[in-house]
């Protein structure tokens, strides 16, 4: 395995969590140095099983979540697996989980439990439900937070008809990067003051404070108004525009873009209307402006369109397909995508890790592992012997 070279190097990591939040949360952590020892059962997190793969248990999006990781297959309803846990916590600095409180106090792991194997340990559990809430005993899901939280509510108003779920895990990802930045900032007052302390992350609490930062809006000053949801964010007309011959992303913001915008697009009257002139106006009537840019978009072409905005300084992109941003040249020109052979004998794409570090860069120091990869040198190391699942 190379070197650690990100900011969390030396940094120890036991991870029980499976499926997308608590992985896509460690995968981070591991991009940037730390070990992570992922603990599986005898049939693995169950995104092994998600989707094709050119070999059992190496599902897509498992293969996505999980490099930098070891996998350590053990049991810890067993005395065996129990005894080999118990183990790789006394030094860890971080345990990391995603189970229910619950199921961990039938396991002797829940925090105080844990505390006593390693007084110092950040303890970090991926909840759905805060403590002491009416729903703190209930599952969660991506669906369900989404539904909870009142994020499937957005198409609805924009739309009308029915509620619906944005087409990606948003919830499990967005709650990951909370989890992220609060094991990074335990992490930093230990290493200030060596207390160790127990975190919880809440998907309902955390996802509904993601979500309600814009679309609280007119509930936001007392009393409110019931107007839920930023004007411009909920607008139906706010869409890729279609073009002459595809469609393009364009945003101008200051007076002075909207005012050139509609110069270049032929329309310098929509500017002095006073129902877009200034940024107030065009908050209050940005579905009517939204409209007008769609029907000015589609008098050039694409190629025309980012010519001329590129040259007046005016916020624009090209629409990119799925398939397309595998070939985008600016993903091309950083090395963001990269092949790489995995030890079953079969080569899949990477993403490199995005954030830039001048002194401690992330890097990619291992593949995602097969299930049970690293159990005997790992636990060996730790003077363990046997079988744990």
């Amino acid at each position: 395995m190379t070197e650690a070279t990100g900011p969390l190097a030396g940094v120890k990591i036991v991870d029980m969590s499976t499926v997308v939040l608590g992985p896509f949360a460690t995968l981070i952590l591991a991009d940037l140095g730390a070990e992570v020892i992922k603990i599986e059962n005898g049939t693995g997190d169950v995104m092994r099983r998600a989707g094709p793969s050119p070999a059992p248990g190496m599902g897509p999006i498992f293969t996505a979540l999980n490099r930098n990781k070891k996998s350590i297959q053990l049991d810890a309803k067993t005395d065996e697996g129990k005894a080999a846990l118990t183990e790789l916590l006394k030094d860890a600095d971080v345990f990391f989980h995603n189970v229910r409180l619950a199921g961990m106090e039938r396991l002797s792991f829940a925090y105080d439990d844990v505390a006593k194997i390693n007084p110092d340990i950040v303890y970090v559990h991926c909840a759905g439900y805060g403590q002491g809430g009416a729903y703190e005993k209930r599952q969660a899901y991506d669906d369900l937070i989404q539904v909870a939280s009142g994020f499937s509510d957005l198409l609805k108003l924009r739309d009308g008809g029915d509620p619906a779920y944005i087409p990606s895990l948003i919830a499990d990802k967005t709650v990951g990067l909370y989890a992220v930045y609060a094991t990074i900032a335990a992490l930093f007052h230990k290493e200030r003051t060596g207390e160790g302390q127990f975190v919880q992350v809440p998907m309902f609490e955390t996802f509904t404070f993601f979500h309600m930062v814009e679309n609280l809006y007119g509930e936001t000053w007392l009393p409110g108004n019931g107007r839920m949801a930023y004007t411009r964010s909920i607008n139906v007309n706010r869409k890729p525009y279609a073009t002459a011959d595809g469609y393009i992303g364009l945003v101008p913001y200051s007076d002075d873009q909207w005012e050139l915008f509609f110069q270049i697009g032929g329309r310098p009257e929509v500017f002095s209307d006073p129902k877009f002139a200034t940024y107030e106006a065009r908050t209050e009537n940005v579905g009517e402006l939204y409209g007008i840019i769609g029907e000015v978009a589609k008098t050039k072409t694409t190629d025309e369109w980012l010519e001329l905005l590129d040259e007046a300084e005016i916020p624009v992109m090209g629409f990119n397909s799925n398939l397309e941003v595998l070939t985008d040249q600016h993903l091309k020109d950083v090395g963001f995508f990269e092949e790489r052979l995995h030890e079953i004998g079969h080569s899949y794409r990477a993403m490199k890790h995005p954030v830039a570090f001048s002194r401690t860069p992330a890097n990619i120091r291992s593949e995602p592992p097969v299930l049970g990869q690293h159990t005997e040198i790992v636990l060996s190391q730790l003077g363990l012997g046997g079988t744990f699942d």
